[in-house]
C-alpha cells in the first residue's frame, strides 16, 4: 500500500507567470493584458486599454520580488518577517492567501521541487 505524502501549501514554490515592473516608488506594477472576445469589444466600442496594471503595496512588492522558482512559501515569509518585523502572527495564513489569489489570477504558478 502507498502512502499518499499530505502536501503543505507553504511547501510551494511559486514562478512568475506575467510581466511585470517596479514602479519609480520602487513598488511591484503587475501589466496585465486584457484579452478575450469581450474585452476587444470593449476596447473597441467603450475605448478600454488594451493593458492593465495592477500595484502591489510594500509587502506584496517585497514578497514578489522574492519570487524566484527556487524559493518555496515558507522561505519567502521568513524573509518577509526578517525584513519588515511588523509583518505579524497570521503572516503564513496571509501569505498563503496572498499566493492564492495571485495563482487564481494566473499571475504565478507552483512548481514541482525538485527531488
Amino acid at each position: 500500500m502507498v502512502k499518499k505524502q499530505k502536501l503543505n501549501y507553504v511547501d510551494f514554490i511559486p514562478g512568475i507567470n506575467i510581466q511585470w515592473k517596479i514602479t519609480k516608488d520602487n513598488l511591484v506594477e503587475i501589466i496585465v493584458e486584457n484579452k478575450g472576445f469581450y474585452n476587444v469589444v470593449a476596447r473597441r466600442l467603450l475605448k478600454k486599454p488594451r493593458f492593465s496594471y495592477v500595484q502591489l503595496d510594500s509587502y506584496g512588492s517585497y514578497v514578489w520580488r522574492q519570487i524566484d522558482g527556487k524559493r518555496n512559501i515558507y522561505e519567502i515569509g521568513a524573509r518577509l518577517k526578517k525584513e519588515h518585523s511588523k509583518a505579524g502572527e497570521m503572516l503564513y495564513e496571509r501569505l498563503s492567501m496572498f499566493f492564492n489569489i495571485l495563482e487564481k489570477k494566473k499571475f504565478i504558478v507552483f512548481m514541482e521541487e525538485d527531488k
